[in-house]
């Protein structure tokens, strides 16, 4: 993976979810702070997260990071941590109230989208999401198709 520069914004973008925008819609987006132990943050600063097969849950009123791994720091010792351990989320009370109330419809789920530093804290972006059926993931496929070819299009024209 490809180390980004610090957009203007003092956002660093550690690692993304992209197979999160194709088999979810999207409809709500939070973000988070991360509660680290220290060989956890020189990881993440490493770049050396993964969020595939994770995903966030709520449990006895405190939300959680479950199954995203963060691989062991290079230059740890025995204490070094437990690369998918669950890791708690840091919310205002109102948002896992509304976390709460989102995740009690069927069929919706909290997927994480990114770990990024902002500011030198490490923060998840996560969205309420609704898993997508395959019908709506080849007319996404076809409308994105159409788009290259109108841009290509207008493209050649413009030459």
């Amino acid at each position: 993976m490809s180390k980004k520069q610090t957009s203007e914004d003092g956002i660093k973008i550690i690692a993304q979810n992209r197979r999160a925008r194709h088999d979810y819609d999207l409809l709500e987006r939070f973000e988070a702070g991360l509660v680290l132990t220290g060989t956890e943050i020189k990881s993440i600063r490493d770049h050396k997260v993964s969020l595939q097969n994770s995903f966030v849950q709520v449990r006895n009123g405190e939300v959680w990071l479950v199954d995203a791994n963060i691989a062991p720091y290079v230059h740890g010792n025995r204490e070094n941590h437990e690369p998918t351990r669950p890791r708690k989320l840091l919310l205002h009370r109102r948002e896992i109230g509304k976390l709460m109330d989102a995740v009690a419809t069927k069929g919706i789920t909290l997927i994480p989208l990114r770990v990024y530093l902002k500011k030198g804290r490490a923060k998840l972006e996560f969205a309420i999401a609704r898993g997508k059926k395959l019908y709506d993931k080849r007319q996404d496929l076809a409308r994105q198709d159409a788009r290259r070819q109108v841009e290509r299009a207008l493209r050649e024209k413009y030459r």
